[in-house]
C-alpha cells in the first residue's frame, strides 16, 4: 500500500464522491490529508473504475513516469531535431533512482512532477513562435501542479518565465503580456478549488488538515508552505520529543540520533549527502557543467536560439529548485528531490547533444571529457559510500570514464590532426563508451530500487539495508509499525462488525489510515497527521459519542523500559507488595483532552497488544 497515510484517502476516495473531492483521509468526511486533492483524484478514480487494491492506486504512477518520459523526449527533440538527444533526456529521467522509487508509490509527488515536466514542455513548445497558446497552457499545468502539492509544484516557475521572456521571439512588451496571461491562467486553474473550499460551508465539508484555522490559504502559507521552509511548522510537539513522555522517563539518545521525532539537516552539500545523494545527486555536477558548457558553446547565437533556450528552462529550473531546497530548514525528505530529475534529464541531453554537435572541434572533445569525468567521479564517490554492493562496478565506472575522457583529450592534442578520419571515429566511439559508463552508477541503483518493496513516510532507494538490532532500534520499529497502523487481527475484525460512521477514533491520521486499510471502514483521526490541528474540541468529541457516531476509542499504552527513567530507583530501595500496574504506561496521544475525557467515564474493555479499546456507546462510569 506504499504510503497508508495516501493510501486510506485513494481508498476513502474509492467509497465516496466528497472523500474524492476534498482528498478525505476517511469516506466519514471527517478530515483531509494534509495535501491538496489532485493525486487523490488519479488514485481514487482509478480505484472507483476498477474497484480498490494496491494495482488500482500504483498503477496510475507507472503511467504518470511514461508520460514524463515522454514529454523529455518531445521537449528536449522539437529543440535539438535529434532524436537520440530526445531519447537519452528519456532515458537519463527514467534511470534516475528517485524515478525508479517515486514513480511507483503514493505519494502526491509524481503527479506534481509530471505536471511540472508538461510545464516546462508547454514552455518549450512556446518558444519558437512566442506562441500564446501554449504560455497559457503553461500556466494551466502549473495551477494543476500546485494543487498537487502547492508550494513546490510552482518552484519551477521563475525558470520557465525567465526562459520565455529571454528568449520568445517577439518585442519585450509582448513577452511580459503573455506571461501576464499565464500568470492568469495559474491563478484560475488553481484558484477555482481554493474558491470551492471558501464557498463550501465548512460545517459540511472536511477539516483541512494541516490548517490552524480550516482554511486552504493556511495550509499554503503556514505548515506547507513558508513555516515549512523557514522550519516553523507546527509539529506537534518538540522536535526531540513529539510526544508527551510520562513524568520521570525521557527518550534516550539513540533513538534521537536515528531520528525519532527529530529534524531534517539543510546547508549547502545538502544535495550530495546522506540519502538526498543516493536518489537525485549521481548526473547532478555533470548536469550543472553541461548547463554552463551550452551557454558557453551558444553564447554568440542570436537571443531567439531554441537551444539555449531549452537549456535555460532546465538549468534554471535545476539551479533555481537546488537553492531552494538546500535552503529549506525542515520537513526536507530526501524524496522531494523528484522535483529536479526532469531538470538533470534536460540539462544532460541538452549538453550531450552540444558537446556531440561539436565533436570534431577541441571545445566538444573536452567538453565531453569533462561531463563525462565529473559523472564517473561522482558516480564512483557515490556507489564507494555503499562500498559492500556490487564493489566491481565502481571501479568499472570510474576506469572506463577516465579513460574514454583522457583519449578525448589526446584527440585534441596537435599530433592527433594527423588522422582526421580516425580521429573522428575514434571521438564517436569514445563520446558514445563514455556516456554509457557515466549513466552506469545511477542506472544500477534505479535497478536495485525496483525489486524492493516501499512503505511509510521515508522511503529509500538502492539494494535492501540489514535492519539494525539494538535496543533502540527494535523500539523504533515497534512505534513504528503502531503508528503506522499495523493492527491486530482481532481489532480490525472488531471494528469490521461496527454499523456507526466512525468504527473508532485514535490520534493522529497514520494509525487511523493503517486501520482503516486493515479494517475497510471510517476511522476519525484525531488532531490530523501531527496531532496539532484543532479538530475535533472535547465539546465536538462528546456530541459524535452522544450521537453514536463513533463506536470505540483506541489508545496505545505501551511500557516503557526501565532504562528510559531519569530517577532510577536506587538499588536498596525496597520493591512495594503492589507496584502500581500504571507505572511507566506511555499513553502517547495528542489530544489529552479526549483522553482525559474518555478515561475519566469510560474503561477499557478490551487490550490488543498494546492498543486499548473503549467501547464508547456502552455505559459511562
Amino acid at each position: 500500500m506504499g504510503n497508508s497515510f495516501y493510501a486510506a484517502a485513494a481508498w476513502s476516495g474509492s467509497q465516496d464522491w466528497k472523500a474524492l473531492l476534498f482528498g478525505s483521509l476517511d469516506p466519514g468526511n471527517f478530515i483531509t490529508v494534509d495535501k491538496p486533492p489532485v493525486s487523490q483524484w488519479v488514485m481514487g478514480l482509478s480505484g472507483q473504475l476498477f474497484g480498490f487494491s494496491s494495482a488500482s492506486m500504483l498503477a496510475p504512477q507507472a503511467v504518470m513516469a511514461v508520460g514524463a518520459v515522454a514529454l523529455m523526449y518531445g521537449a528536449v527533440t522539437r529543440v535539438t531535431s535529434s532524436r537520440g538527444a530526445g531519447l537519452l533526456a528519456g532515458l537519463v529521467l527514467a534511470v534516475t533512482p528517485v524515478v525508479a522509487l517515486m514513480f511507483r508509490f503514493n505519494n502526491p509527488d509524481a503527479v506534481m512532477v509530471l505536471l511540472m515536466t508538461a510545464a516546462a514542455y508547454c514552455t518549450v513548445r512556446a518558444l519558437p513562435r512566442a506562441s500564446l497558446k501554449w504560455i497559457v497552457l503553461t500556466g494551466v499545468a502549473l495551477g494543476f501542479a500546485f494543487l498537487a502539492k502547492m508550494l513546490e509544484g510552482l518552484m519551477v516557475l521563475p525558470a520557465l518565465g525567465l526562459a520565455y521572456v529571454i528568449v520568445a521571439p517577439t518585442t519585450l512588451r509582448n513577452r511580459l503580456l503573455h506571461s501576464l496571461a499565464a500568470l492568469g491562467a495559474l491563478i484560475v486553474s488553481s484558484g477555482w478549488y481554493v474558491l470551492l473550499t471558501i464557498l463550501w460551508p465548512a460545517d459540511s465539508r472536511p477539516y483541512l488538515a494541516g490548517s490552524k484555522d480550516n482554511t486552504f490559504m493556511d495550509l499554503v502559507l503556514g505548515y506547507n508552505g513558508f513555516a515549512r521552509y523557514l522550519g516553523k511548522n507546527h509539529m506537534g510537539g518538540s522536535a526531540k520529543n513529539p510526544f508527551e513522555l510520562p513524568e520521570g522517563y525521557e527518550i534516550p539518545k539513540a533513538l534521537e540520533r536515528g531520528g525519532f521525532g527529530g529534524g531534517f539537516g539543510s546547508g549547502p552539500d545538502r544535495m550530495f549527502t546522506g540519502e538526498i545523494a543516493f536518489e537525485i545527486s549521481w548526473l547532478l555536477p555533470a548536469a550543472l557543467l553541461a548547463f554552463v558548457l551550452v551557454l558557453v558553446s551558444r553564447g554568440r547565437r542570436p537571443r531567439t536560439d531554441l537551444v539555449r533556450g531549452a537549456a535555460l528552462v532546465y538549468g534554471l529550473w535545476l539551479v533555481i529548485d537546488g537553492v531552494l531546497f538546500s535552503a529549506m530548514k525542515s520537513g526536507m525528505h530526501a524524496y522531494y528531490t523528484l522535483a529536479v530529475a526532469p531538470a538533470i534529464a534536460g540539462c544532460i541531453a541538452v549538453g550531450v547533444y552540444e558537446v556531440w554537435r561539436r565533436r570534431a572541434e577541441a571545445f566538444g572533445r573536452v567538453g565531453g571529457a569533462a561531463l563525462i569525468l565529473s559523472a564517473g567521479i561522482w558516480g564512483f564517490a557515490l556507489l564507494q559510500r555503499n562500498s559492500d554492493w556490487q564493489p566491481w562496478l565502481r571501479w568499472t565506472v570510474l576506469a572506463i570514464t577516465v579513460i574514454t575522457s583522457l583519449g578525448l583529450i589526446v584527440l585534441t592534442l596537435p599530433p592527433a590532426a594527423r588522422w582526421d578520419r580516425l580521429r573522428g571515429r575514434a571521438t564517436t566511439v569514445l563520446l558514445t563508451a563514455g556516456v554509457i559508463a557515466g549513466l552506469a552508477g545511477t542506472t544500477a541503483y534505479a535497478a536495485a530500487t525496483l525489486p524492493e518493496s516501499h512503505t511509510g513516510g521515508g522511503p529509500t532507494v538502492g539494494p535492501a539495508q540489514p535492519k539494525k538490532q539494538g535496543p533502540a532500534d527494535q523500539f523504533r520499529e515497534h512505534l513504528e509499525t503502531l503508528f503506522g497502523g499495523q493492527a491486530d487481527p482481532q481489532l480490525v475484525a472488531l471494528l469490521q462488525k461496527t454499523d456507526t460512521k466512525w468504527s473508532a477514533a485514535i490520534d493522529r491520521s497514520s494509525p487511523a489510515a493503517g486501520l482503516e486499510l486493515a479494517s475497510r471502514t471510517s476511522v476519525l483521526a484525531i488532531g490530523g497527521f501531527t496531532s496539532a490541528d484543532p479538530v475535533p474540541t472535547l465539546p465536538q468529541f462528546e456530541d459524535l459519542v452522544r450521537n453514536h457516531e463513533i463506536t470505540y476509542y483506541l489508545v496505545p499504552e505501551i511500557k516503557l523500559p526501565d532504562a528510559w527513567r531519569v530517577d532510577p530507583k536506587p538499588a536498596d530501595s525496597p520493591t512495594p507488595a503492589h507496584p502500581d500496574p500504571q507505572q511507566g504506561i506511555w499513553r502517547p496521544a495528542g489530544n489529552k483532552e479526549i483522553l482525559d475525557w474518555v478515561t475519566a467515564h469510560y474503561t477499557a474493555t478490551q487490550h490488543f497488544g498494546d492498543m486499548a479499546v473503549y467501547d464508547l456507546t456502552g455505559q459511562q462510569r
